[in-house]
């Protein structure tokens, strides 16, 4: 009996100093007061609980992918050296000297390119049979990255066409997300594989001492055919993205296909990825194809947690600061941190249009009770909430006044700000923005709105339900 009672209190005591360890480890790795504070707090109280979790979700800095990059950054760099230098010699950059744009071209380490065709793609049967039509009329190469890739319909419909394509000598290159892909079978991969395409997964769990590591996510959803066309957004390939979903039923997503000079901006956050899990750099065009009767100014800014900044949270809150008149944002998962909530706030006390757009049916229930927790401080600035009602609501889109939006693959939440990988198309033109205002005006009137009284007037175990889970919201 006393020796049973020693390894009891061995156990207490190792569980405990380690959470004490890795209290300090997220006071002192931690990017937000917010979660550190979340996670020590969590760690000292209930270490048993906490701190294998915290082995699995405390990462905030993807250090391995940024040694990588470093390591490839002779090739990578100069990559993309030289395709600053030909945007700039074929007269393909932007001129606009607004601080505005300058702000997020910084960001981006990318220029606006202007010459670029954009066509908004709304719903899975628009973007796939673009993407798929696409994929047909390739002549060289197709790359495709996805964060979830399921083996249903459309699933066996993509890897058809992208092994038929490589069965006629086009190269293709497929990087998939190894948790999003967690229940897609190995045969799926490959069968693609024997047929001559190279696909890997991103290895975000690289490294025996990361096979517990489930915290970072490639987000990022990208198809390039040629260096000719880009596809990026909201979609994923599964029969759920078309519609086909037994508790959603209708999907309500958006993708965007682009032509021009943006489109080798898009493969610069493919060939990185492509480089760490690989260790190699595809041979790819790099020589832009324009007309000049294409009017879109578009940027292309990647974002993820081996960046210097935290570049897609500044992002938000640069472009909701910028805001003078209209700031409508769409996104399935509201989980601001205090940065962006205090900018949403101030936009709406200044008088700007400020619309936020939030699914009713949700997939994550926790995250759904964190957004109805920031309703009374942001319906209080003048901020309008809306529950998308037809379906199910994943669309990543924002509307800035008259002239700027964007459609990509970032939430509103901690996730998308810090931790995934992410990529988000920007534009500006007038012309672009009145056909993303046509489509979010029809969201609308597939919306209801709520207020603040949609939260007090709720009993008291939803309330409190509501409150624990706005306290783990730094940590989503």
């Amino acid at each position: 009996m006393e020796g049973y009672r020693i390894v009891w209190w061995s156990i207490v005591f190792i569980f405990h100093f380690l959470g004490v360890i890795a209290a300090l480890d997220a006071i002192w790795k931690g990017r937000t007061s917010q979660g550190s504070i979340a996670w020590a707090v969590t760690l000292i109280a209930f270490p048993y609980l906490a701190v294998p979790l915290y082995w699995i979700f405390g990462d905030r800095k993807f250090y391995g992918y940024v040694n990588a990059r470093r390591s490839g950054d002779i090739e990578i760099n100069d990559i993309a050296h030289d395709l600053k230098d030909k945007l700039e010699k074929k007269n393909l950059i932007s001129m606009n000297e607004h601080p505005d744009f300058k702000v997020v071209e910084k960001l981006a380490k990318l220029p606006y390119t202007k010459y670029n065709r954009a066509e908004v793609l709304i719903n899975g049967e628009a973007t796939f049979g673009a993407i798929f039509k696409g994929i047909d009329d390739a002549q060289e190469y197709i790359l495709v990255q996805f964060y979830k890739i399921h083996d249903d319909k459309l699933g066996t419909k993509l890897q058809t066409k992208l092994i038929n394509k490589a069965r006629e000598g086009v190269r293709i290159y497929l990087l998939y997300d190894d948790i999003g892909c967690t229940t897609l079978p190995r045969s799926y991969m490959e069968k693609m594989r024997n047929n001559g395409i190279h696909v890997h997964n991103f290895k975000s769990r690289k490294g025996w001492a990361h096979r517990l590591r489930l915290n970072f996510r490639n987000h990022r959803k990208i198809v390039v055919v040629d260096g000719k066309t880009a596809f990026v957004g909201g979609l994923n390939v599964s029969d759920k993205y078309m519609g086909i979903h037994p508790k959603f039923g209708f999907w309500r997503d958006t993708h965007v296909k682009i032509e021009g000079p943006s489109v080798q901006c898009v493969q610069l956050p493919f060939i990185s990825d492509w480089f760490w899990a690989t260790r190699e750099v595809p041979e790819l065009n790099w020589e832009p194809v324009f007309k000049q009767e294409w009017k879109n100014n578009v940027l292309v800014l990647s974002s993820g947690p081996a960046d210097e900044f935290e570049t897609c949270g500044i992002f938000f809150v640069h472009s909701i600061n910028s805001a003078k008149k209209r700031l409508w944002i769409i996104s399935p998962y509201f989980v601001p941190d205090q940065q962006v909530l205090s900018a949403l706030q101030l936009a709406g006390l200044r008088g700007v249009d400020v619309r936020l757009m939030i699914p009713q049916k949700t997939d994550l229930l926790i995250t759904n009770l964190s957004a109805l927790s920031y309703l009374q401080e942001i319906t209080k600035a003048g901020i309008k909430v809306y529950r998308y009602s037809r379906g199910f609501l994943h669309q990543k889109t924002m509307l800035i006044d008259d002239d700027r939006s964007m459609i990509g693959t970032s939430n509103l939440d901690n996730r998308s700000f810090r931790i995934n990988f992410e990529i988000n198309i920007l534009f500006s033109s007038r012309e672009f923005a009145g056909k993303v205002e046509e489509m979010m005006i029809e969201d609308f009137e597939n919306s209801f709105r709520i207020t603040d009284e949609d939260y007090t007037k709720k009993p008291f175990w939803y309330k409190l339900a509501v409150k624990v889970a706005r306290l783990l919201a730094p940590i989503q």
